[in-house]
């Protein structure tokens, strides 16, 4: 892949009256949905790049759905009018994509925004692939095994200290808002457990404490399927417990995620701590060990290390690309 994966971005310039949301940032990307920033960011500054279209495997359209919804000019209303004049730019300038009716384009959005934001250009939806956060089988928008999970990663520096530490003495622990049927019910079976420690609003302790102390870590569906829980619980090398139906978790084409976590339908919430229980001491220490193997992969760098998320998003990418050649005079 590293040697002959090529990806050819629709060019702009920066006086581009729309640079902010074409162009990659020039901070350092944080928060809820720096995945989204730190893909383009590494993409930009990668072998992977050509200038030359017709060596390309696929075509990126480089718009980030996170900074047309902060853009004064366009916000959330703006967004599905912004994408379908953008792509009917690039169909009437290159003939790059009517070529394949955008089979051979991604975009990449971390933004729950994103599943919503091609209504007005359903060739987006169908034929392009989209490497998106939101990646739920539910969602009409997302199309399993065309399209893929980007992680939702907090970016975070230096790795955590005692990740095999003997304090973990909690089963499990959950903190978040409580915005969904299935947080619901994880709060009105587990808020009183001694065991399984579900907390709603702000928490007492620092958050980092409550990771490194508990051997299991909840992700649980909220407003979303997914938040950056899973990447938290990985990072401090506690072990996921991901209760959320059709999610189609990151990675799912590379990693076995049965070696390194546990997936409980929402149906077994009753059942968490039975089914926590049942795992052997020898069964939890094989999946941590495979946590603190895996971290690599949920983790962004400024200047991408090989196996890091960014090369996981692009293998992923790899997998998708078409084996199809169109002539150069198409």
């Amino acid at each position: 892949m590293k040697k002959s994966f090529k990806i050819y971005v629709y060019p702009h310039k920066k006086n581009d009256p729309f640079a902010n949301i074409l162009l990659p940032v020039n901070f350092e990307p944080s928060g809820n949905y720096a995945s989204e920033s730190y893909f383009k960011k590494s993409l930009f500054n990668s072998q992977f790049i050509t200038k030359n279209p017709k060596e390309a495997d696929l075509f990126f359209l480089p718009f980030s759905i996170a900074r047309l919804r902060h853009d004064t000019r366009i916000g959330v209303e703006g967004i599905q009018n912004f994408i379908r004049d953008y792509i009917t730019n690039v169909s009437q300038k290159y003939p790059y994509w009517n070529r394949s009716d955008g089979g051979d384009h991604f975009y990449v959005a971390c933004h729950s925004i994103g599943k919503s934001a091609m209504e007005k250009t359903s060739e987006v939806k169908f034929n392009v692939i989209q490497v998106v956060c939101s990646s739920s089988y539910f969602v009409a928008a997302y199309i399993a095994h065309k399209d893929a999970c980007l992680p939702q990663i907090w970016p975070r520096k230096d790795n955590p200290p005692n990740l095999f530490s003997p304090k973990r003495k909690k089963l499990a622990f959950f903190a978040g808002g409580i915005n969904s049927p299935v947080r619901e019910k994880l709060l009105q079976v587990w808020r009183n457990d001694t065991e399984i420690f579900v907390h709603y609003g702000r928490l007492k302790t620092p958050y980092a404490d409550e990771l490194l102390g508990s051997k299991f870590c909840l992700h649980v569906k909220g407003f979303e399927v997914n938040t950056a829980r899973i990447a938290d619980s990985l990072y401090y090398g506690c072990v996921p417990v991901v209760i959320a139906n059709y999610y189609d978790l990151p990675f799912n084409d590379i990693l076995d995620w049965k070696t390194f976590s546990v997936i409980v339908p929402t149906m077994d919430i009753p059942l968490l701590k039975e089914i926590l229980k049942n795992i052997s001491y020898d069964e939890y220490l094989r999946l941590q060990s495979n946590v603190l193997k895996v971290r690599k992969h949920f983790q962004w760098h400024l200047k991408p290390i090989d196996y890091d998320a960014f090369h996981m998003v692009m293998y992923e990418l790899w997998l998708r690309r078409s084996f199809l050649r169109f002539p150069e005079n198409y």
